[in-house]
């Protein structure tokens, strides 16, 4: 076509004419466009990209299979191409082993490489196991932050190294308020009056339960030791001679009761025998303010006011002489009276300084070894660890007076529970492990929903009745 022809021609036939030509580059093509106006005539310039035609295909060799190919061309046409008679089982067995080896392709060549496997950020097996067990994870569970009861508890005596608190298997709480014992059962929120000890007695300094939750020690301020029966309300037996001073703390193994004073001294009373001494520890030199036998009954871990742990063995205690003890423990700076045995760690022990160390340190009873020590910022007064969770709950001084919920072995705090507005000198638990009480010098008695709430058990299935069971039986 001429560019400078005054013929119009149509963009159409334009196109057509250009785009039907094999061009290599760029090209250049002017055409007279029609137009209404025909004093507006004009040319167009047509920029066309290049194009490249080509009729040949090149395989790629490192894609392809060449021994697979040089099967097909050779061998894998004669099956076919001479059919012969194969029995069922060995047909099916030749159509199994072409899947296997991936022999069911019909192409040969290759024109590009294959897409590369795709690297996956996760891994599927990885992904899939954090779903199960975001599935199977437990929800955080609730812990109110108040208490759910509060009883009054007056006269309560404001003394660290006494143990004025302790809840029984029977789930009845016992709680001495001066001279005073009384028994609070938590089943029905009845209180009652076990007893009022003479003032030459009193006050009462520590109270025990026994492991049947039906009998109970009492220590006295002037060193007796009384064991009563509960549900008859009636002393069974007042043990004297053992302690010069009053009986700070107590507890029990089995049939024995474990007692310390004062004076300093340990000794283990079996209550069955008409003289109970059995034996004596000694190797405190102030009073004896915490006492906790492991749940094996083998080791006994005592604390004192000479801000002294010591750890006996019973299999080491001697009626005839003073008991060496097994290990000696002197990091605290203060007096040790919270005692906890771990509960899933037979050889784990948890141990609370008073108002001059203020720490939490953690015990391989075994080898005497320190494990950790938190700072916890006030007075540990007392210590309990969940049965159901790797948790510790603490109870505290100034400047607080709170309930501290640990995560172990992390010992990130879960939770603080405050109201009491005094020195948190007391804490018990409830036989389920969930409910705690705990008893301040603000003369007040609360109880925590801290850990958690009881698992119900499943009832027993009901044994399918036999036929016929509301019949009368014939004889």
């Amino acid at each position: 076509m001429d560019a400078g022809s005054l013929s119009s021609v149509s963009a159409t036939e334009c196109l057509s004419e250009t785009t039907s030509l094999p061009l290599v580059g760029r090209v250049r093509f002017a055409c007279t466009l029609t137009s209404p106006n025909p004093t507006s005539l004009g040319s167009l310039l047509f920029y066309v990209p290049p194009v490249i035609v080509s009729k040949k295909f090149i395989p790629n060799r490192s894609a392809m299979d060449m021994d697979y190919a040089h099967y097909m061309l050779t061998e894998g046409r004669k099956g076919k191409e001479n059919p012969a008679v194969d029995s069922p089982s060995r047909e099916a067995y030749r159509k199994q082993l072409a899947e296997t080896f991936n022999m069911n392709r019909t192409r040969i060549l290759a024109f590009k490489n294959k897409p590369p496997t795709s690297v996956e950020a996760i891994p599927n097996d990885f992904s899939s196991s954090v779903h199960q067990q975001a599935k199977t994870a437990k929800p955080r569970r609730y812990i109110p932050q108040t208490s759910e009861r509060t009883l009054d508890a007056p006269d309560l005596v404001d003394d660290y190294y006494l143990n004025l608190l302790d809840w029984g298997s029977s789930n009845v709480l016992s709680i001495a308020l001066g001279s005073t014992v009384y028994l609070w059962d938590a089943s029905d929120g009845a209180t009652s009056e076990l007893v009022t000890v003479d003032e030459e007695h009193g006050p009462v300094t520590s109270v025990k339960w026994a492991p049947d939750g039906r009998h109970i020690a009492l220590g006295l301020n002037n060193s007796d030791v009384q064991l009563w029966d509960t549900t008859a309300n009636r002393l069974l037996r007042t043990m004297r001679g053992g302690h010069r001073s009053r009986v700070g703390a107590l507890d029990w193994n089995n049939h024995v009761l474990t007692t310390g004073g004062m004076d300093g001294q340990i000794i283990n009373n079996d209550v069955r025998v008409r003289s109970p001494i059995v034996d004596t520890y000694q190797g405190h030199h102030q009073e004896v303010c915490g006492l906790k036998w492991s749940a094996s009954g083998q080791q006994l871990a005592s604390g004192g006011n000479d801000n002294l742990l010591h750890l006996w063995d019973r299999s080491m205690a001697s009626s005839n002489t003073s008991t060496e003890w097994l290990h000696r423990l002197e990091d605290h700076t203060a007096a040790v009276k919270a005692l906890a045995w771990c509960p899933f760690q037979s050889n784990l022990l948890a141990s609370g300084g008073g108002g001059g160390d203020r720490s939490i340190k953690f015990w391989n009873t075994h080898t005497g070894a320190c494990l950790n020590s938190i700072d916890t910022g006030s007075q540990v007064c007392a210590l309990l660890w969940n049965k159901n969770e790797r948790e510790l709950l603490s109870s505290h001084g100034f400047t607080k007076n709170q309930l501290t919920l640990w995560k172990y072995p992390s010992m990130v705090k879960t939770a603080e529970l405050t109201g009491h507005t005094s020195r948190v000198l007391f804490m018990a638990q409830s036989p389920d492990g969930c409910t705690v009480a705990s008893a301040a010098g603000d003369e007040t008695l609360r109880f925590w929903n801290v850990f958690g709430t009881p698992e119900v058990a499943k009832p027993a299935p009901k044994a399918n009745p036999e036929p016929f069971a509301h019949l009368n039986r014939i004889r």
